[in-house]
């Protein structure tokens, strides 16, 4: 193994003074109560006259319980500050352009229009292009979401949840006010799976729906087609009256895993639709559906491979797709683009011998390329490939990764921009020379605890390495920093981008060192890197994660003496593995975790997924519960009662025998080092502000104990009348300098 190399990657640099609110600092990081608080970016939608971008942002609302979303505005040349363009309580989303301009969002607002008491659903909302306030376009009893529009023609198709009786969206109403008013909640499955993440699935399904004005006007249902299906009445003004067409009728539940794209002439959707076949498994296939009338062809089917959606051509003939290869024990997943012909259903290969993994975005005005993002070298770059010499060009070079990426008609590109050196932001790109400009987005970069490093070195058997080190302010060879090891989740995925919800800043701010690496398994480096660690969790994924801890420990700025190991999901498996396995580290943090593989396959919401991979051979081989015995570091177990990713089950397992067979016994008093956070109404992320400010509470206090030695206090909302009260930050002698009392 060679030494560590370290670089310091160039970091952005913003106009602060062009934003609409104070950037948050560096002291927000080291409060959890002001770091809930700092506004988030997301999505990104533009103008069909490509003069304004608009994006969500995130706050705290006024209980603190959760986050609202309001649109803002943001001037394309980057001259005019943001503009927000919404205002409620229960925020919005979706938003979406028609080829006139005018702004479609869903929000579960309440109505100005609907009678005293109705309870608010989430509805279809409009803010014309001339200005103006928001006016619910339509409104039904299962609520509305996400939308879909045409570039070129007036065409609307929206998402909608239809109980699968219900013949027209009167009777859908009718069967679930009866089920309301009889607290009914029992759902009969006949196919699997029955819920996803963290959602229980049925017993509506999805349909899609062409929106159109009411036939007649709306006067009445004398004045409707024998052969139409009656609307639900929307909530609408009095001049525009709409109703939904159902345009995938007897399609059942295979939408509901499924993207769909609208053609910019508003003629067809391309969706894809997953397909039950034998024994518990799942096909997802490619389908045509012509919005005028309904009719739907399969456009592709393949037994080795799932086909998902990719953007439409400006002359709605062909569509850049994406095709995921059905695994098995010793074949990993592969990525690979496909260009679709949507008249005859002919697929070609499109940059297959590029090794990354490419995910599609839009076209360019001439139809000649497609933008595409792949996560690349611990980042996510821009590229454009040409679909007539699968040339691959790439456009960015900058250590950030790409997201939200649109192109408008004048070919100026736009994404919203981040890395671990910033969250999002939006930008403009040119895609000719590779120049990003950051716009006057609604909020303002952060000021952050520390500095961000690169390192690189290589594994045992010579593959390089590469990680993001996130080290805290002050840390030196005077004063090493204690380490924290975080391993990322996936496990087919990537350290590159900004994430609120596992954020090193905030451990940053307590004065660890975080590190970030990419083992095998990580996207962005290759097939081979991916095969390399395929069938083997334990072996070449685990060695990575040493060999990059074992180069970044001989710094001089770090501490090798004070370490601690972190994952979630995979990450979490990963954290158990390292526990049975060295006995290295002062302490584990192992969050929503897979335990015992041959009962998680079994449990978890997509069986048929993971048993590809999980061969009883490789079950047996990389379990990590075959190990409870020596491990023998303290172990911060955290799961969430409503993850159906990594069940419940998984977290119980290993608590009892973590309490009951490792290697780390209890004291005289029958009280274990090994501690469980258990949350019984979150998911795999524990998503909910107030619940996410005791989870890293309780692991700030976790690691304090046992990695620092000292004690700091445990959150007040847990209850606990033994909670130490925490020592200003200036009189901890024990912890070098570049601990903050700002965390």
């Amino acid at each position: 193994m060679t030494d560590v190399t370290a670089t310091t990657p160039a970091t952005p640099t913003a106009d602060t003074a062009n934003t609409t609110a104070s950037p948050a600092t560096a002291a927000d990081f080291g409060d959890l109560d002001r770091y809930v608080h700092i506004p988030r970016v997301s999505g990104l939608a533009l103008s069909p006259d490509g003069t304004r971008l608009v994006t969500g942002v995130a706050t705290l609302n006024g209980k603190g319980t959760g986050y609202s979303t309001a649109l803002w505005a943001v001037d394309t040349r980057g001259e005019a500050p943001a503009v927000r363009l919404t205002r409620s309580a229960a925020g919005e989303a979706g938003a979406a352009f028609t080829a006139s301009g005018d702004l479609l969002f869903t929000s579960a607002r309440p109505d100005p229009g609907a009678d005293d008491g109705e309870e608010p659903v989430t509805a279809l909302w409009s803010i014309p292009a001339a200005g103006g306030e928001a006016r619910v376009l339509h409104s039904r009893l299962g609520g509305l979401g996400p939308v879909l529009t045409a570039a070129d023609a007036d065409v609307t198709v929206v998402r909608a949840s239809v109980l699968p009786g219900a013949h027209d969206e009167a009777e859908d109403a009718q069967l679930r006010a009866a089920r309301k008013t009889a607290t009914v909640s029992a759902i009969l499955h006949a196919g699997y799976p029955v819920r996803f993440w963290d959602a229980d699935l049925g017993p509506d399904e999805p349909r899609l729906f062409a929106l159109e004005e009411s036939a007649g006007g709306g006067s009445g249902p004398a004045d409707r087609p024998a052969d139409r299906p009656a609307p639900m009445p929307g909530t609408t003004d009095a001049t525009a009256p709409t109703e939904l067409r159902p345009i995938t009728v007897g399609i059942g539940n295979g939408l509901m895993h499924a993207e769909q794209v609208l053609s910019p002439d508003g003629t067809v959707v391309l969706a894809g639709q997953t397909l039950a076949v034998a024994r518990a498994d799942l096909r997802n296939v490619l389908i045509r559906v012509d919005v005028a009338t309904g009719e739907r062809i399969r456009l592709v089917e393949d037994a080795d491979w799932d086909y998902m959606t990719g953007p439409i051509s400006p002359d709605s003939t062909r569509a850049v797709v994406v095709r995921e290869r059905r695994t098995t024990p010793e074949l990993a997943a592969q990525l690979q683009l496909m260009l679709l012909d949507l008249r005859t259903g002919e697929v070609t290969p499109l940059a297959h011998e590029w090794d990354r993994w490419g995910h599609p975005y839009a076209w360019l005005p001439d139809g000649s390329g497609v933008v595409v993002t792949a996560d690349q070298d611990g980042r996510s770059p821009v590229f454009v490939v040409d679909v007539a010499t699968s040339a691959v060009r790439q456009v960015t070079t900058d250590d950030a990764s790409y997201t939200d990426v649109v192109v408008g008609k004048d070919g100026a590109a736009y994404a919203l921009q981040a890395s671990y050196a910033h969250p999002a932001e939006p930008v403009r790109i040119d895609l000719e020379t590779g120049d990003v400009t950051t716009l006057r987005g609604p909020v303002a970069r952060p000021e952050l605890p520390g500095r961000l490093e690169e390192v690189r070195t290589q594994a045992a058997d010579g593959t390089p390495l590469r990680a993001w080190l996130a080290m805290p302010a002050g840390a030196g060879p005077d004063a090493p920093a204690p380490l924290l090891l975080w391993i990322h989740g996936g496990p087919l995925g990537s350290w590159n981008s900004w994430s609120w919800r596992w954020c090193p800043w905030l451990l940053v701010a307590q004065g660890y060192a975080v590190l970030l690496p990419d083992p095998a398994l990580s996207t962005g480096y290759g097939q081979d890197f991916i095969q390399r660690g395929w069938g083997a969790w334990g072996d070449k994924p685990y060695t990575d994660l040493m060999d990059v801890t074992d180069a970044v420990v001989a710094r001089p700025d770090i501490d090798e003496n004070r370490t601690a190991a972190m994952g979630g999901s995979f990450g979490g498996y990963m954290a158990n593995w390292v526990a049975g396995h060295t006995d290295r580290f002062d302490a584990i943090v192992t969050h929503a975790s897979l335990w015992a593989l041959d009962n998680f396959a079994r449990t978890t919401d997509m069986s048929l997924y993971w048993e590809k991979e999980l061969s009883p051979a490789m079950t047996d081989a990389n379990s990590p519960h075959h190990a409870v015995e020596d491990i023998r570091t303290p172990v911060l177990v955290i799961h969430g009662d409503k993850d159906y990713r990594v069940p419940i089950n998984e977290g119980l397992r290993l608590w009892y025998e973590l309490l009951s067979r490792s290697g780390l016994p209890a004291d005289d008093d029958g009280q274990s080092p090994h501690r469980f956070l258990y949350f019984p109404d979150e998911n795999h992320w524990v998503l909910k502000p107030q619940n996410a400010k005791v989870w890293y509470g309780v692991v700030e206090a976790f690691l304090a104990e046992h990695v620092l030695g000292t004690e700091r206090a445990l959150p007040s909302e847990l209850g606990l009348t033994r909670a130490v009260a925490e020592e200003p930050a200036e009189d901890r002698t024990e912890e070098p300098p570049g601990q903050h009392d700002d965390r």
